[in-house]
């Protein structure tokens, strides 16, 4: 069983500023509704802004840079740089889960990128329970719950004047165990209290999820196999802007785009985020496209998500975080596709 721990408020928070001595840290912060991502500077204490749920950016962006030289000179390798450790706080149970699809493409092959396994085995993760949901949020329709019961290293859970805190991993309860002075062993009523209120937000979002009738999760792989030249593509493609922003913000988009750049005296090779919405995503050096069509690309973007990565990891990409549908300017949402891709097509 894992263990768990009880933390004042205001110990959390001076926890939190001793940790800036050993590492890069990196906070939510409140912005209007949303919550973003920040790295307290100077010496003033911070005080730690628990949110209720997940903020903007994806965890991605922390551990998959969206440019970075690759290569010093062509194939000439670029040496690992040392950087401080990180630890990122704030994140919710569809980031974690977003990182078996990420641990999967970078880790997991025939070849590792080093670049994304320094910056993973360096960065620790605190996540925390979601204590309430975005218009946007369908995650428990894919099956992932609005709170982490693995791949974290620290869970965070609100109760009055603090937090309990779960110790997820080694580094986790070696943090724990460094800092013990903070830290009380839960008590029994605390844990029932925090399990309460995590049936609670579980309770809320089912009901609010019932009246969209959202395909089942696992009739998705064959409403995409069954709805491959449906009209759905060709409806949904025509508000596409073809700008990315779908897969720049989704947490489970891995593409990306190597280049060249000729300089003076070196020529160094970029890696760049690239997204199978932009209309040269799949040519090939002899001209031929076989994603010409903007209702082709669309259709690929979903095939990956539900056919490729259900056959292939046994989950789909999608935890259902809603980034994408608050990103796009077209406004196209991926829950709308879903269910008119399963309204036209026959429940298996």
């Amino acid at each position: 069983m894992a263990s768990i721990y009880y933390i004042q408020t205001s110990q959390w928070d001076d926890f939190l500023n001793e940790l800036r001595a050993s590492f890069s840290l990196y906070l939510p912060q409140q912005k209007g509704a949303d919550y973003n991502y920040y790295e307290p500077k100077g010496q003033a204490p911070e005080k730690f802004c628990f949110n209720p749920y997940r903020p903007v950016q994806p965890i991605k962006s922390f551990l998959f840079s969206s440019k970075e030289e690759v290569a010093k000179d062509f194939f000439v390798s670029k040496p690992l740089k040392d950087f401080k450790p990180m630890i990122v706080a704030g994140l919710k149970n569809c980031d974690l889960h977003s990182l078996k699809v990420q641990d999967y493409v970078f880790k997991q092959g025939i070849e590792t990128d080093a670049f994304y396994n320094r910056r993973r085995e360096n960065t620790i993760l605190i996540s925390g329970d979601c204590t309430a949901f975005k218009d946007v949020c369908f995650c428990l329709a894919l099956e992932v719950l609005p709170y982490a019961q693995e791949g974290f290293d620290l869970n965070l859970s609100p109760l009055t004047n603090g937090y309990l805190v779960e110790a997820g991993s080694r580094r986790g309860q070696d943090l724990v165990a460094r800092y013990q002075k903070y830290f009380l062993k839960a008590s029994d009523s605390q844990i029932a209290a925090r399990d309460a209120k995590r049936q609670g937000i579980v309770d809320e979002l089912s009901r609010r999820l019932k009246p969209e009738n959202l395909p089942d999760k696992n009739s998705l792989q064959g409403i995409l196999r069954q709805g491959h030249a449906a009209d759905t593509w060709k409806k949904f493609a025509l508000t596409c802007v073809e700008c990315g922003a779908c897969n720049f913000i989704c947490c489970t988009c891995h593409c990306f785009l190597l280049s060249d750049v000729q300089h003076k005296d070196r020529a160094p090779r970029l890696r760049v985020w690239d997204s199978c919405q932009y209309a040269n995503f799949a040519r090939v050096a002899g001209g031929a496209n076989p994603l010409k069509r903007r209702s082709q690309r669309l259709r690929n973007r979903f095939i990956k998500k539900f056919d490729f990565f259900v056959d292939n990891l046994g989950m789909p990409a999608c935890e259902g975080c809603g980034r994408c549908i608050e990103a796009c300017p077209g406004k196209i949402d991926i829950r709308e596709v879903l269910k008119d891709l399963a309204n036209r097509t026959v429940s298996v």
